[in-house]
């Protein structure tokens, strides 16, 4: 069996390459267009990322609540993320005295 697979080897190693003709191995402007649209849409990934990290906050400290409390308590609509959403006699998301 070990002899079988040794002969396979044997032969695989000694076949010349076929593809030897005066293009092998160069490329085609194809290839060239592709690449540089490949690098084209990853810079723009990459700077439309930055944009949106950019509007996160510093930290998402859990000591001061109160920008996504209302978010949490569910005030807020959804359809105008900058009304407060105030219902029930809740003032900003906290409740009245």
């Amino acid at each position: 069996m070990t002899a079988m697979w040794m002969a396979g080897l044997q032969l695989l190693a000694d076949d010349a390459p076929r593809n030897n003709g005066p293009d092998f191995g160069k490329a085609s402007p194809f290839g060239l267009l592709i690449v540089v649209l490949l690098m084209i849409a990853t810079f723009f990934l990459v700077w439309s990322m930055n944009k949106h990290l950019r509007k996160l906050p510093q930290s998402f400290d859990r000591q001061r609540p109160e920008p996504d409390q209302a978010l949490d308590e569910g005030n807020v609509d959804m359809e105008d993320p900058g009304n407060s959403g105030s219902t029930h006699g809740e003032q900003g998301g906290q409740p009245t005295s």
